[in-house]
């Protein structure tokens, strides 16, 4: 590679304004200079980070949480997720979502790692864990969340994801990284 090769240097955020706030994400215009010398307006979606728990209720059980998700306009099947408010490390949001969504608090949060949900403009991180020695929880949860929580066999949920009838991608590499973990 040439020392000018214009893939070999980082973009350089020049300013920035946030043109919308909700209570979940920050929507705002960067203006960026790009390696060949232009510059660009660049719309970047801000979540922050966010938390899923693979919750195990035994060595084969897991606890999937049915919401109707309303960007796929249809009800999923996934793990417990949510975001991870200012001030809360990603354990405790961990915690406060597992309780919210699946009725249990984990003994035990094993990280199975963390991934940007999205390489081009949003930007939020996802942390995972397996959750391990659950006991019963209550919270108040979200007040836009309407969830129904089952045990299923993990074997029936690697089978979903597999076959693409389970499509959350927090759910689909937590699975994932469990099986891996499990030797199947």
């Amino acid at each position: 590679m040439s020392d000018n090769d214009p893939s070999e240097s980082a973009w350089i955020r020049t300013g920035s304004r946030v043109i919308h706030t909700t209570p979940f994400l920050q929507l705002r215009l960067d203006d960026v200079a790009l390696p060949d010398g232009r510059t660009i307006e660049y719309g970047v979606v801000h979540c922050g980070h966010c938390v899923g728990v693979l919750p195990f209720v035994d060595e084969h059980t897991v606890v999937m949480v049915r919401q109707y998700r309303y960007i796929a306009g249809r009800f999923t099947w996934e793990m417990p997720t949510g975001g991870v408010h200012e001030g809360e490390d990603v354990e405790a949001a961990a915690q406060r979502e597992l309780a919210e969504e699946a009725g249990y608090r984990a003994g035990r949060l094993l990280p199975l790692g963390a991934y940007h949900t999205s390489k081009s403009s949003i930007d939020e991180t996802a942390h995972l864990f397996v959750g391990e020695g659950l006991v019963p929880a209550s919270a108040t949860g979200d007040d836009t969340e309407f969830t129904q929580a089952r045990a299923f066999p993990f074997a029936e949920v690697l089978e979903q994801v597999l076959s693409g009838a389970i499509t959350d991608s927090m759910t689909i590499i937590a699975v994932l990284r469990a099986a891996r973990l499990r030797g199947l």
